[in-house]
């Protein structure tokens, strides 16, 4: 018996589900998927029935939705196209890092599997995309890197940008024109009186500078220390 391909809003279903999770524990709502999702509550509920029936996810009514192994595999599936595509399209194409998800977006479910790995190869398989996400491999592994949010440290830690969350494109646009990027060194200094703002000095000794940083940018940075290893785990796992 021939599987059918699942529709486009099947795969967005799913990764977006995934990636809610990706780096946190927390399952993620009705309501939540509806808003990343930009659709009503009643469109949610009946493709989550859908995504039931078909053996994608897990839920019961007022309870979090999270994915079956069949579910993480056609995720992984997707997310792997879609960071590849970004990446693609930022080293060769020239595109600005906040422009890449909305032609990613577009552009995954019209690839073939072998588009995909050969883009995969011509880019040398990456292992994470232009916002530090990690890129899973063909058989579905993931190599997670160590990391947490820069508002979760406490003062005087240090470690180097290894993730930051492409969820808002004006955000990413404020970080490029304040030159904070991926890989560079950070040093939490503390937070400015009275639930101020927080300090960070970012840069190797001798170019570093102190940066004030409100909660939105500083949630959205994730900081690797280097004496933590990135965690490998497997789809369906």
């Amino acid at each position: 018996m021939k599987t059918s391909t699942p529709s486009s809003s099947i795969e967005d279903y799913v990764k977006v589900i995934y990636s809610f999770t990706e780096w946190q524990d927390k399952p993620i709502t009705s309501t939540q998927l509806a808003q990343r999702l930009g659709v009503a509550n009643s469109s949610v509920s009946e493709m989550v029935r859908k995504l039931k029936d078909q053996g994608l996810v897990l839920h019961k009514p007022y309870s979090a939705i999270t994915l079956t192994p069949q579910g993480v595999r056609l995720a992984l599936s997707m997310v792997r196209r879609h960071r590849l595509i970004e990446t693609y399209l930022v080293k060769d194409l020239g595109y600005s890092w906040d422009e890449v998800h909305d032609e990613a977006e577009q552009l995954e479910h019209a690839v073939s599997d072998t588009f995909v790995e050969r883009l995969a190869a011509r880019l040398g398989n990456p292992s994470r995309d232009p916002h530090g996400d990690p890129i899973p491999s063909a058989d579905g592994s993931v190599r997670m890197p160590s990391a947490h949010r820069m508002t979760e440290l406490d003062d005087g830690h240090t470690g180097r940008i290894t993730r930051i969350s492409d969820e808002n494109p004006e955000l990413l646009r404020y970080l490029a024109a304040e030159k904070i990027n991926l890989d560079a060194d950070v040093e939490v200094r503390g937070r400015k009186p009275f639930g101020g703002a927080l300090v960070v000095r970012i840069g190797s000794p001798g170019t570093s500078r102190d940066v004030d940083l409100a909660d939105e940018v500083a949630s959205a940075l994730w900081i690797h220390s280097d004496s933590a290893h990135p965690g490998c785990r497997m789809a369906g796992l």
